[in-house]
């Protein structure tokens, strides 16, 4: 059994409420949805198992977790289990792996038969005195537990259970309903993503950004944790988000952008731009034009994440309508760029670059025709929901079509942001503005999903990257 985890088949006793007899309801059992999501994208063969005669609600939910999670169907008759356990090697082809049977008591599932057949049954939540009397198996307290268990099966055979590669690494998704300290223990290096555990950010006259964010209660446990680890590498430091946080601390860091020496004939800049305090202001009329801001411009509030309207923007057409414009304050007012409705996706490992083309907003023009009919009033819209699009627009062309991309241009920027930031994984958004084709980066983000990037791609790349990072931790405490 020398090839780890090769499939997990899960017992309808492990998935659904035993709290309640009633067989005209089924609801799910504490951890089971979150365990689901995890094994959806583990890349290891997942099942779901139930006996035959089970009610018709709970058959019904079951169901319908295998079809949205796309996992495979096993019914049994405890009178021929040999018959399922051999269905279910045989469907997975486990090649002499462990196939982890997932039940909460003896009595269920497959458990007469797995002990011999080259699997292993992991018990949930079982009572003392049954494990005591039985103790074959793995024993586990929450269903949280098994991607634990998993990728410890795992790391003893050398295999990624996530991602199979061929590189050992293998990837342990923490979760905040067990305690962090004993899975830190388990991991050389952490990935985090900050910017999705803020629960508020406190404005305040301080230039001391990390008093401004108060992180959710799980993630302060989390470095709290990791400051006890000494070994345990963090990519990225929690400290070197914060100006992802800042849409103003990011525009001024994209400044730095015009002293890039580069051999290009394009021009890599940030949108022009200007912080305000009040949009009642009576100068804001002569403060935009002396920032280089024409109308329409693009409305976004300082505070790029954490917070319930971090992405509630505007386009404002005349100066008139910013008195009022519901954006949140202190908000960035930045250059509205013609930019043919296409944008470049940019996405950061280490030093490897990629990118994804991506249908944008429309140019100005095209803007001003869908407002005239509304008077002229500003575009409001959630980023994160939906852009103002043009309806006759048509998809962007292909990658190879994309003649006016610089992308040594856009490389050297992202060097460039990479030694100013230090982080390892981030993305940014890039617009070229028509007639100049200077190349605009109009956003940056930390862990961008990476989703138009192939895995085959993808998958090394974070390999290089986070290995570089922690040799190079581990040389600097050497």
């Amino acid at each position: 059994m020398g090839g780890g985890v090769g499939g997990i088949l899960l017992d309808s006793s492990v998935i659904l409420d035993s709290t309640s007899n009633d067989d005209e309801t089924a609801t799910l059992r504490t951890g089971a949805d979150y365990l689901l999501r995890k094994l959806r994208h583990s890349n290891i063969p997942t099942g779901i198992s139930y006996a035959v005669g089970l009610s018709e609600a709970k058959v019904s939910l079951l169901e319908k977790l295998i079809c949205v999670y796309s996992f495979e169907h096993f019914i049994y008759n405890p009178s021929s289990l040999d018959d399922t356990v051999n269905a279910v090697s045989l469907a997975w082809d486990n090649n002499g792996a462990i196939i982890l049977h997932v039940v909460s008591k003896y009595n269920e599932g497959l458990v007469p038969k797995s002990f011999s057949s080259g699997w292993m049954n992991v018990f949930v939540n079982v009572d003392g005195d049954d494990a005591s009397r039985n103790p074959t198996g793995i024993f586990i307290e929450k269903l949280e537990e098994l991607p634990l268990t998993v990728c410890e099966l795992n790391r003893k055979r050398g295999a990624f259970p996530l991602n199979p590669t061929q590189n050992g690494l293998i990837f342990l998704p923490l979760t905040f309903d067990l305690p962090i300290l004993t899975q830190l223990k388990k991991v050389e290096i952490v990935i985090h993503k900050a910017t999705d555990e803020i629960s508020s950010i406190e404005r305040s006259n301080s230039s001391d950004c990390s008093s401004k964010i108060i992180y959710t209660r799980g993630m302060l446990e989390l470095q709290r944790c990791i400051g006890e680890l000494s070994d345990c590498c963090v990519i990225d430091p929690f400290d070197n988000i914060f100006p992802i946080v800042d849409r103003l601390k990011i525009q001024e860091i994209l400044l730095g952008l015009e002293d890039l020496k580069t051999e290009s004939q394009c021009k890599i800049r940030g949108p022009y731009y200007l912080k305000v305090d009040s949009f009642d202001d009576l100068e804001l009329e002569q403060r935009l034009c002396g920032a280089k801001l024409s109308l329409p411009s693009i409305v976004k509030p300082q505070v790029a994440c954490g917070v319930a309207d971090a992405h509630s923007m505007a386009i404002v057409f005349k100066a008139a309508d910013f008195t009022g414009l519901s954006v949140p304050l202190p908000a960035v007012v930045q250059e509205y760029v013609d930019h043919s409705s296409t944008l470049f996706k940019f996405y950061v490992l280490g030093e490897k670059v990629f990118y994804a083309v991506k249908n944008s907003t429309p140019n100005a023009d095209v803007l001003k025709n869908t407002a005239e009919k509304n008077g002229f009033k500003p575009l409001l819209f959630d980023s994160l929901k939906s852009l103002p699009t043009d309806g006759n627009k048509k998809p962007s062309p292909k990658l190879e079509e994309q003649q006016d991309l610089d992308i040594g241009l856009v490389t050297d920027a992202a060097n460039y942001l990479g030694r100013v930031l230090d982080l390892t994984i981030f993305g940014f958004d890039v617009v070229i503005q028509e007639g100049t084709r200077d190349h605009v980066i109009v956003d940056v983000n930390y862990l961008p999903s990476f989703k138009e990037v192939p895995d085959e791609i993808a998958i090394p790349a974070f390999w290089d990257a986070i290995k570089m990072k922690y040799l190079s931790k581990k040389g600097k405490n050497g």
